[in-house]
C-alpha cells in the first residue's frame, strides 16, 4: 500500500457516565483501554473524583481532528441534549462499544 493511500487512523469521540450520573466528554483512539483508564482512576482528573460507570455514548469519527472537533461541538451542548445523544446511542445498541 503507497504512503499517499494510507488511511488515518479512526478515532472516537465519547461521554463516559460518572457514578454520580455527570458526563465526561474526551476522545480516544482506543476506547476499551481509555474506559479502563477512566474506571481505575488513571483517566481524566474529572473521572479520577467523581468515579467512571461505562460509555454513556461513543461515536465513529474519521480522524483525530475530526474527534477533536466533535468533543467540543459535544462539550458546548446542554447536558439534556448530551442525554438525548445518550439515549438514542443506547436504543441503537451501542455501535462502536467496545467488548470488555
Amino acid at each position: 500500500m503507497a504512503a499517499s493511500e494510507v488511511r488515518p487512523k479512526p478515532a472516537f469521540v465519547y461521554m463516559v457516565r460518572c457514578t454520580g450520573g455527570q458526563l465526561y466528554t474526551g476522545w480516544t483512539s482506543d476506547p476499551a483501554t481509555r474506559l479502563r483508564a477512566h474506571k481505575s482512576g488513571k483517566g481524566a482528573r474529572y473521572t479520577r473524583a467523581k468515579g467512571a460507570v461505562a460509555f454513556a455514548y461513543l461515536e465513529r469519527c474519521a480522524d483525530k481532528r475530526s474527534a477533536l472537533r466533535r468533543e467540543i461541538a459535544l462539550k458546548k451542548l446542554p447536558k439534556a441534549q448530551k442525554e438525548l445523544l445518550c439515549r438514542a446511542w443506547s436504543a441503537a445498541g451501542r455501535p462502536f462499544e467496545p467488548l470488555e
